[in-house]
């Protein structure tokens, strides 16, 4: 008998990490669940509901979602403690590429929860930097009180160029102010050829995002954008996330730039 692609499994919350007032980073107890960068789970609680989550980071013993209070299902979640349970299926989707990236220069753009899916391939290359020539991650948020992993940023400036930049700020902040965009122009991009961009992050911040890079003299293919759409079977059966003839579920949330393009609602 096949699977039931619809049977979600029993997972126990092993700890829930606060990050902002409204995000939670809740680490699951599985070690048959084995993820791509960039990939996600249906996630549910009987008689609640479910949805499509990223995965933020993942080991061989456990994975990790990091979820913000959004509505009726994210606002039930975010009430549960470790030792409750969650209901999960996946995971779902096309991942990063990222054994094309060895020995590369790769940049991440990450706008607000944005940063959630890139997150485990910036813990990658935390534990292994000689796998890249170079790393460079620029993290936008709206204000200082919104920005993610903070404790994992100052360990990754161990060995990365990480800059954060937020939209507004008072005058305590001591970081940079501004959109992702204006930080562009200072990244060492002398190999085109060898740089690969990732980006991720609100539909607007990835399109100018983008082009900046592009009018920098990175190639369109050597771009990757993560696309956010309401997923709903996961399978590609209910056309829910279809968009032309692409489903978002089994062809992305990971693309292409130059097949990005192509997908106009």
């Amino acid at each position: 008998m096949k699977n039931n692609v619809y049977l979600p499994q029993k997972v126990e919350i092993l700890a829930v990490i606060p990050q902002t007032e409204i995000d939670y980073t809740f680490r699951l107890q599985t070690s048959q669940i084995r993820p791509l960068s960039g990939q996600f789970l249906q996630v549910s609680l009987p008689k609640v509901g479910e949805a499509p989550i990223s995965i933020s980071d993942f080991t061989e013993d456990y994975l990790e979602l990091t979820i913000r209070k959004v509505g009726k299902l994210t606002d039930v979640i975010n009430t549960l403690k470790p030792g409750d349970h969650l209901f999960v299926r996946g995971p779902y989707g096309n991942g990063f590429p990222v054994k094309s990236f060895a020995g590369k220069h790769l940049i991440i753009a990450a706008g607000g929860t944005g940063l959630a899916p890139v997150k485990s391939i910036i813990s990658n290359y935390y534990q292994h930097p000689a796998h890249l020539a170079s790393l460079n991650v620029l993290a936008g948020f709206k204000t200082p009180d919104d920005i993610l992993f903070k404790d994992e940023i100052q360990l990754w400036r161990e060995k990365f160029s990480v800059l954060v930049t937020v939209d507004k700020a008072d005058l305590t902040w001591p970081g940079h102010i501004g959109l992702i965009t204006k930080y562009i122009p200072e990244i060492n991009l002398e190999d085109q050829k060898n740089t690969q961009v990732i980006v991720v992050g609100p539909p607007l911040m990835m399109k100018f995002t983008c082009q900046e890079f592009i009018r920098r003299g990175v190639k369109e293919e050597n771009i990757w954008v993560s696309l956010e759409r309401k997923m709903s079977c996961g399978v590609g059966k209910c056309g829910h996330c279809k968009i032309g003839e692409s489903y978002v579920c089994l062809d992305g949330p990971v693309f292409n730039y130059t097949k990005s393009l192509e997908l106009l609602d």
